[in-house]
């Protein structure tokens, strides 16, 4: 009884994988432990790519909002960001980030009280 319920509950989990996936309880279980090693995997990188993609932002939208007609201090994302540290602004990337991507006006006041 209690093998039965596993390979019905094993099946029931692979549903939907492609071919013998989802049809045979030895390669079901197979299947699903290797999703289950990439679905952990994957939500450790999922922490890192959102940062980097934050960082990309930030880096085209500072970028934009230099100053015109004078050499400004802050010509990357990487000087930007030190200059916030050393004003003691506490924003953290993922808010910056959306701020230039949905409300440039206020990423720009406050690349202007940065510079």
């Amino acid at each position: 009884m209690m093998a039965q319920k596993r390979r019905r509950n094993i099946l029931e989990r692979a549903k939907g994988y492609r071919g013998i996936r989802s049809k045979k309880e030895r390669y079901a279980h197979e299947a699903l432990m290797r999703a289950g090693r990439y679905a952990f995997a994957h939500r450790k990188d999922k922490k890192n790519d959102f940062r980097q993609l934050w960082i990309v932002r930030l880096n085209a939208a500072v970028r934009d909002n230099l100053p015109a007609g004078r050499q400004a201090a802050i010509k990357s994302y990487s000087t930007f960001i030190a200059a916030l540290k050393n004003k003691n602004i506490q924003l953290d990337r993922k808010v910056l980030a959306q701020f230039a991507s949905e409300h440039p006006a206020v990423f720009a006041r406050i690349a202007k009280q940065v510079a």
